[in-house]
């Protein structure tokens, strides 16, 4: 019988954070009027970098302007070079970034982690927060002597910070002098990084301060197992009632259809958007911004769940499972589905074989209107530089201009799969494959992506069957994928009290979803939500979205 090996499941957790739209953990006591003025509204806003494609490795399938990502059906067989000099000056670098592996062996004892301190010419000292721990870490960090700050710090998108832009505009560099509008030039692998990242990064009083983790258009999505799920009567063009019976016949005995994890509700995000349902916020023509919570689409969304709930559908620990025992329980057959975002397919193609099939699910129709899919905010974070002088600032950016090199150059075969004959091997495609020292030490435990990183393209080394598969998914997909407009703005309210508030509501919507209270007990949270300030970051969120329209 076939069985999940503790490495499969840890580097399937690698991309898990992003899907998860996780419950705040902090609280504030700030209004958010005290401290900076964060708001562009009134500000001469920077220029945003000046795109300019690198000259990297020819797709073997074409992206497109709308979203959809240039796919390598095979590993590129020239390998360019995107940087000619060494960037450090010797010197110690403190980073800090989230990490969803495991803690790294020592750099005396990691030849991976020494590879790339060479590469770069410094000292790397690496301080990796899991991503369970980044909230109560990043408090304590910006809470802390300024003094001690790493010199590159990676602001994780994944959850929402009190006080944040204050924190990053009073202790990190304004780099609008050196990224805004051609200055970006001298840096070449972050001009390479498309305007969509820049602006769903933002920027915080009129000025760039971070450089973007650049993301395609799919964010949370379903993975299905697609022998459970065809079996049980999946098909495409299926409707909500087709979906809530394939679901009840895939589920028998200690099987279940669906896989949820804590702080998901249940998988909520690709439900809502099945139902069209606004992703957050929605804008009218005249520039307002409405909460997702007052959309009747939203509520039938979690009146859906809560029926696929009552069938048993769900795993009956779908509130306490944390993302890797679901990732376990996906690839052992114990569920049929796992909600993670559209990355993850790197491990979960990968880690699934021998084990079953995956596929991608698509939005299944509600009334006779198409579905939908969750659009991603096109930046998983973004990367601060303390404030150094000129020279030191310059010097970080050339490490993170490295690190941002492009898929098929060889900086980006060293950052990604580490040293050939070391931690990786050439397949019979020329694609690497992770020898047994690649499968600790690596980009995984060791997250210098997550410190920067180029445009991601579609890859699965040694599977250009999957590669084709996505390609085709995403051309379905992207044009229905339905936005959060409020992606890159400011709001003093949302960066004050939005972790509060989206406990509240997730909390509510879980209790509903799971039998513990009533839909009418959720409609008194909304309420309170809006008085705290839900409605406040309404209006924040609509005097920004004018200057950007």
């Amino acid at each position: 019988m076939s069985h999940v090996t503790r490495r499969s499941v840890l580097r399937s957790a690698v991309v898990a954070g992003a899907a998860l739209s996780a419950p705040g953990l902090l609280t504030a006591c700030t209004d958010g009027s005290d401290g900076g003025d964060v708001s562009n509204t009134g500000k001469k806003l920077a220029t945003w970098p000046a795109y300019k494609a690198s000259a990297g490795a020819k797709p073997d399938i074409a992206g497109s302007d709308s979203g959809i990502q240039p796919a390598y059906t095979s590993y590129p067989a020239d390998l360019t070079t995107s940087v000619t000099r060494t960037p450090g000056d010797g010197s110690v670098v403190k980073v800090m970034s989230v990490t969803f592996g495991v803690p790294p062996k020592s750099e005396s004892q990691n030849q991976y982690w020494k590879a790339v301190e060479k590469a770069l010419g410094v000292k790397i000292e690496y301080t990796v927060v899991p991503q369970t721990d980044y909230q109560k870490k990043m408090a304590t960090v910006m809470a802390g002597d300024p003094a001690s700050l790493p010199d590159i710090i990676n602001m994780f998108s994944g959850y929402t910070l009190p006080r944040e832009a204050q924190f990053v505009q009073k202790l990190g560099t304004d780099l609008t002098p050196y990224l805004s509008g051609d200055a970006v030039a001298d840096h070449p692998n972050l001009a390479n990084i498309p305007t969509h990242a820049w602006r769903d990064m933002g920027r915080i009083g009129g000025r760039i301060y971070g450089v973007p983790l650049e993301r395609p258009v799919p964010g949370s999505t379903l993975y299905l197992n697609q022998t459970m799920f065809t079996d049980a009567g999946m098909k495409e063009g299926w409707t909500s009632d087709d979906f809530a019976a394939v679901a009840t016949k895939a589920t028998s005995g200690k099987k279940y259809a669906l896989g949820a994890s804590s702080g998901s509700m249940f998988g909520n995000a690709v439900h809502s958007a099945a139902h069209r349902a606004p992703q957050g916020w929605s804008v009218d023509s005249k520039g307002t911004f409405r909460s997702a919570l007052l959309d009747d689409r939203w509520k039938a969304a979690v009146a859906f769940q809560t029926q696929l709930r009552k069938n048993g559908s769900y795993h009956p620990d779908a509130t306490s499972l944390s993302t890797p025992d679901l990732v376990t329980l996906f690839l052992n057959g114990t569920v049929g589905s796992l909600q993670n975002g559209f990355g993850a397919y790197t491990s979960v193609y990968t880690d699934s074989k021998g084990l079953m099939t995956p596929t991608n699910a698509l939005p299944y129709s509600v009334d006779g209107s198409p579905g939908g899919i969750v659009a991603a905010r096109r930046s998983f974070g973004y990367t601060i530089i303390k404030k150094a002088k000129k020279e030191r600032v310059q010097m970080l950016l050339r490490i993170l201009d490295y690190l941002a090199a492009p898929f098929g150059s060889k900086e980006y075969e060293l950052v990604h799969y580490g040293v050939e004959g070391t931690h990786f091997t050439r397949g019979k495609d020329g694609s690497p494959e992770p020898t047994k020292l690649g499968e600790t030490e690596n980009v995984t435990n060791l997250p210098f992506r997550y410190l920067a990183e180029g445009p991601q393209v579609l890859f699965v080394p040694g599977a250009p069957d999957v590669v084709r598969a996505l390609h085709a998914w995403q051309q379905k997909v992207v044009p229905v994928a339905i936005r959060n407009p409020a992606f890159g703005l400011q709001s003093a309210t949302n960066t004050a009290q939005g972790a509060t508030l989206d406990s509240m509501i997730n909390d509510a919507v879980t209790a509903v979803i799971a039998g513990r209270s009533s839909p009418s007990e959720l409609d008194s949270v909304v309420k309170s939500w809006r008085a705290r300030g839900g409605d406040r970051m309404a209006e924040e969120y609509g005097a920004e979205y004018a200057l950007n329209a």
